[in-house]
């Protein structure tokens, strides 16, 4: 043991019971596949859990069997729900229920808990006839419900000691829970952190989407490489959701248009011959924190409008019988992954109207609910906030207005004036290449009579701004909704600016860009219409439920106020001088840093260094993100450890801090660099962690299938956080916000809500390094030669060449070479090589600071303390007040 580990004073690794290890042999099957290369397999989060049970239990007495109760003995409790509904809803006894049956039976008599106060809050959402706050978005990356749902019914602990009294384990159960594939990152991952704020701030609210059966995909790592199987999350069910056939709605493709003109002279337009779709409604309760407040997330399932073709059938042909209801409902199969380079698959366009129209058929449908005839619009907006998350529901404009002029028959003009004021738009993204532009021929093609209205609104827009700027073409071109150029495209983006009286950023810096270069021209002609709103994330999930030993040495010293107000982490700020505090929040992260360890030693049989640096990686590969910079910087530190053992020197092995880089995401399947960059890292990890000279200094681990529930494990025992793109290229970020919430400090660029990140938690606790985003571009604009930068820093070109050399890949020198040749001969697009050198001394500041575990311990718990800005209560609140006009609502029971 190096003799600077000494300062964790007090914490010391404990020895698990031998059964604990046999535990893992249940997980591990001869399908897992052989454990190399730093990757760790799909059966972790089970492995995790069987240590952490075993933890609890090692002194509790011995379970007792599961006891015969009445359904009535017990009163209303969870327990009496429970198993009631394992005898009478899933028909099973104490003989026949599987695990799976009891988690089952638990989620239901939970969700009965939120029935009175579901159907109580919609009862006074009718009742006071409130305005209501409809969040459009593709993605809903919720994370398993059943810890989340007794957290905010403040259940937790009694339900834990009810089902121990029957000899259950809660932890147990909530494992049987599979996360539903409703996203792929952040934006997801987002509006389900926003659904939870909005009920907890008491704001009548509804998430709209798609329910889709199949997630984005499975991922498994084979021999290195990305695997992607499918995501088949609803296998057994999902108690948590319930079908609503009574909210059914007719959503229609292709036809034609059919004009004429009525008695009065008006023009009509008929959209006629089409192929329709019925939208199917699927609802999941929202609950808020410790209040009465339930909303609803409601998605949508595709279902074809008749079963199959009697014709076909008759005629013995089976496949055609059924074929017109299979292509169907593949609308809500499988959720499209999100690589930052828009494809105009026309599948993606039928997903993106089809939850679209479904929706506002919905939202108007309860408009009109309790008003008397004639309906009268012009209150429309005072009921109903729709905000865009990104552009993908943006064709929601165009429907909006179809639906007002086609079907309610209202004029342009009112019907634009209504469409505009309802409307907000957040934006995403900062790449260009990422925004949606639709091919006019397969717009036409699939939504001809939005495209006609799309032309109505660009046209009348454009009289505007050629009035404005007297003809001038640049401004026409750039804001114009029709891109011209060799084939004609629908930037969505355009026409959610337009429509919309409302546009923000994610973050400080991103809504600046969007306001400077990306959306520079509409900015000048609504600068009033654009505003910022940071990101935020829920702590009750990612503080609360993720990482209780912590949460509970907080309650201990501030109260569990900050459940509610994270701002109140602010009365830790006075403790992070404080040595016995200190050390307590040491042994607390050293004890989450010695689960995951084991869990991490026993699936892969190699050993992990508690006492290492925990240094994690997490969000999908994308090249702005920057894993290679991460990957390049390991083979920077293996020669280190490498040259250290050849000096001979004790000397210099001691000065090594060792560490642990632990990366997970998943690229998009079509995305070959991204894919080949998890190969890379893999091998990276198979010569490093076998290697007798440096495995003890340095481990790489790639964790397949990131998830939210993979999140949750990872975070209580993160040290270092790497939030490393390129500066100006990510919107916002939200790992950041998580990682620093659980203590860990974060080593970054001045990108996204980084810089809010070092404003809040203060410069001196956390590590920033490299080009701004202005240098980035002054360095582009001036002539950026990445060989310069690779020629001149020795450790760099050792390291890329040992990569180019086949090093890494048992000596197959062509493997890596797209890697090389994107560094070195194709720009470096992303600027790896610029901000190399910066980064290599950051993460030396990042060692040596490590060995000071006092001054280490006092930054961690002050970016604790210091992130109640970053929660996404405070951003519901800007929304609400600044955007949506929208009031909190009490329920009353």
């Amino acid at each position: 043991m190096l003799s600077w580990i000494s300062a964790f004073s007090g914490i010391h690794e404990r020895k698990l019971p031998v059964s604990i290890s046999n535990a893992f042999a249940l997980y591990l099957t001869p399908n897992v596949g052989i454990l190399t290369s730093g990757v760790l397999t799909n059966h972790f989060l089970s492995a995790y859990n069987v240590v952490a049970m075993a933890e609890r239990k090692k002194d509790k007495p011995k379970d007792k069997p599961v006891e015969k109760v009445s359904a009535t003995s017990e009163g209303h409790t969870v327990k009496a729900s429970f198993l009631r509904h394992l005898k009478y809803t899933l028909a099973k006894d104490e003989y026949t229920a599987t695990q799976r049956d009891k988690y089952k039976a638990l989620a239901l008599a939970v969700r009965d808990r939120l029935v009175e106060k579901w159907i109580k809050t919609q009862q006074t959402y009718y009742n006071k006839d409130v305005k209501r706050v409809y969040y459009l978005s593709l993605e809903f990356l919720i994370g398993r419900s059943l810890g989340n749902v007794l957290i905010n019914l403040g259940l937790y602990d009694e339900v834990q000691k009810e089902l121990q009294a029957i000899g259950l384990d809660l932890e147990e159960l909530r494992e049987l829970e599979w996360d539903p594939g409703l996203g792929n990152g952040g934006l997801g991952r987002l509006a389900a952190c926003f659904l939870d704020s909005m009920a907890t701030l008491e704001i009548p609210s509804y998430g709209y989407g798609i329910r889709y059966e199949y997630g984005i995909f499975f991922q498994k790592i084979r021999n290195g490489h990305q695997l992607e199987t499918p995501d088949n999350w609803l296998r057994y069910g999902n108690p948590w959701e319930i079908e609503r056939p009574e909210y059914l709605f007719i959503v229609k493709f292709y036809g034609k248009v059919q004009k004429h003109t009525d008695e009065n002279g008006n023009l009509t337009c008929h959209w006629i011959d089409t192929q329709d779709v019925v939208a199917l409604a699927y609802d999941t309760a929202v609950p808020g924190y410790h209040n009465n407040t339930v909303n609803t997330m409601r998605l949508w399932g595709a279902k074809s409008t008749r079963d199959f073709d009697l014709g076909y059938f008759q005629h013995g042909d089976y496949v055609r019988a059924v074929e017109d209801k299979v292509l169907t409902e593949t609308i809500s199969k499988v959720l499209y992954p999100n690589d930052n380079v828009f494809e105009g698959k026309e599948l993606r366009l039928k997903q993106e109207y089809f939850f679209v129209s479904a929706t506002l058929q919905d939202i108007v449908r309860r408009f009109k609910k309790n008003r008397a005839l004639p309906i009268d619009y012009r209150d429309f907006s005072k009921k109903a906030a729709i905000q865009l998350n990104d552009t993908h529901p943006s064709i929601a404009i165009a429907e909006l207005m179809r639906i007002f002029i086609d079907i309610e028959g209202l004029d342009w003009d009112a019907a634009w004036e209504i469409t505009t004021e309802t409307f907000g738009y957040t934006n995403h993204t900062v790449l260009p290449e990422a925004l949606e532009r639709w091919s006019v021929k397969l717009f036409e093609r699939i939504l001809p009579r939005h495209l006609e209205i799309i032309y109505e609104i660009n046209h009348r827009f454009l009289q505007g701004v050629e009035e404005r700027y007297l003809g001038d073409k640049s401004k026409i071109s750039s804001m114009s909704i029709i891109g011209e150029g060799d084939e004609k495209r629908v930037r969505m983006a355009n026409l959610s600016i337009i429509g919309s009286h409302s546009v923000n950023g994610v973050s400080a810096l991103h809504s600046e860009i969007i306001k400077k270069e990306l959306f520079r021209d509409f900015y000048e002609y609504w600068p009033n219409k654009f505003n910022n709103k940071t990101n935020g994330i829920t702590q009750r999930r990612w503080l609360r439920l993720c990482n209780p030993l912590l949460s509970e040495l907080i309650t201990e010293h501030i109260g569990d106020t900050w459940v509610a107000d994270l701002t109140e982490l602010k009365r830790l700020i006075p403790l992070a001088d404080d040595p016995d505090f200190q050390k307590r929040w040491r042994v607390i992260k050293q004890e989450n840093k010695r689960l995951l360890a084991h869990c991490l030693s026993d699936v892969k049989g190699i050993s992990i260094n508690p006492d290492s640096i925990f240094d994690c990686h997490f969000k999908r590969i994308h090249e702005y993100k920057r894993q290679l910079l991460n990957a390049i910087h390991a083979v920077v530190l293996y020669n280190r450890i490498k040259a250290a053992h050849k000096s001979g020197g004790s000397a210099a092995l001691e000065s090594i801090v060792p560490r642990t880089v632990i990366f997970g995401g998943k690229a998009a399947p079509g995305y070959f660099m991204a894919k080949l960059i998890i190969k890379l890292i893999n091998s990276i990890a198979e010569v490093t962690n076998n290697d007798p000279d440096t495995s003890y200094f340095l481990k790489l681990l790639f964790m397949e299938n990131y998830s939210v529930s993979l999140s949750e494990k990872i975070l209580p025992s993160a040290e270092l956080s790497e939030q490393i793109s390129t500066a100006g290229t990510e919107a916002s970020g939200t790992g950041n916000m998580k990682f620093a919430m659980n203590g860990a400090l974060t080593i970054g660029t001045l990108d996204g809500a980084n810089i809010e990140l070092q404003e809040n938690i203060g410069a001196d606790n956390i590590f920033i390094f490299g080009l701004t985003a202005d240098e980035v571009a002054d360095l582009k604009h001036r002539g950026y030669n990445p060989r310069e930068y690779y020629e001149r820093n020795a450790e760099l070109k050792q390291a890329v060449d040992m990569i180019r050399s086949g090093y890494f890949s048992r000596n197959d020198s062509t493997l890596f070479q797209p890697i090389i040749e994107s560094l070195l001969n194709r720009g470096d697009q992303y600027l790896l090589m610029a901000d190399f050198e910066a980064y290599a001394q950051c993460q030396e500041r990042v060692a040596q600071l490590y060995k000071d575990q006092a001054r280490w311990t006092k930054m961690s718990i002050l970016n604790t303390a210091n992130t109640g800005f970053f929660s996404s209560d405070r951003t519901i609140k800007e929304y609400a007040g600044e955007i949506w006009a929208a009031k909190s609502i009490d329920i009353d029971i």
